[in-house]
C-alpha cells in the first residue's frame, strides 16, 4: 500500500528499518507516537542514571586514560549489537522494544559526547598520545563491539521458527 501524501511529506521514522512511505510498516507511528516518545524518555533516564553511577564508582582523573567512559561506550555498543541481533531474529518484536532499550536505555547509557570532551581535555592538558589512543580505541572498539554483539545476538537467540534472518554476520 502506498502513501497518499505527496512525496517528501512522510513522517520521520524512529526505526531505520521502517519505510514510512509504506503505510503497512507504520506500526510505531500514529496513536503509538506518544508511547514511543515516552519509552525513549524513560529508557534514557535509566541509561543515564546507570552511566552516572558507574562514573561515581570509577572516577577518572583528568590527565589519565578515560577507561570508565571507554568501558561504558564499548559495553553499550556490544549491548546495542546484541539487541539488534535478537530483534532481527524475532518474527514479530514488540514495537516499543527497540525504542525503549536501544534509543532509550542504551542511548542514554553510552556517552559519545563525553568521549569528544575527554579527547579535547586530554589535548588541552598536553596528553596527545593518550588522546590519540583513546580516539582510535573507542572508534575501532565501538564498531567491533556492535559487530560482535550482532553476531552473538543472532547466534544465542535464533529464530523460533527455524528460518534464518540472514545478514553478513552469520
Amino acid at each position: 500500500m502506498s502513501d497518499p501524501r505527496p512525496p517528501g511529506n512522510e513522517p520521520a521514522s524512529t526505526d531505520p528499518d521502517v519505510d514510512l512511505r509504506d503505510v503497512s510498516q507504520r506500526r510505531e507511528y500514529g496513536a503509538r507516537h506518544p508511547a514511543v516518545l515516552g519509552v525513549i524518555a524513560v529508557g534514557g533516564v535509566i541509561g543515564a542514571l546507570l552511566r552516572y553511577q558507574i562514573g561515581r564508582w570509577w572516577p577518572t582523573p583528568t590527565d589519565h586514560f578515560p577507561s570508565a567512559t571507554l568501558t561504558i561506550n564499548l559495553t553499550g555498543c556490544l549491548a546495542i549489537g546484541v539487541l539488534l541481533g535478537v530483534i532481527g531474529e524475532m518474527s514479530s518484536p514488540p514495537p516499543l522494544l527497540r525504542p525503549f532499550l536501544g534509543t532509550g536505555v542504551l542511548g542514554g547509557f553510552t556517552t559519545f559526547s563525553t568521549y569528544a570532551v575527554d579527547i579535547q581535555t586530554l589535548l588541552r592538558h598536553g596528553d596527545a598520545g593518550i588522546a590519540l589512543a583513546y580516539l582510535f580505541a573507542t572508534a575501532a572498539g565501538a564498531v567491533a563491539a556492535v559487530g560482535l554483539g550482532l553476531y552473538l545476538g543472532r547466534r544465542l537467540f535464533p529464530r523460533a521458527d527455524g528460518t534464518d534472518a540472514g545478514g553478513p554476520l552469520r
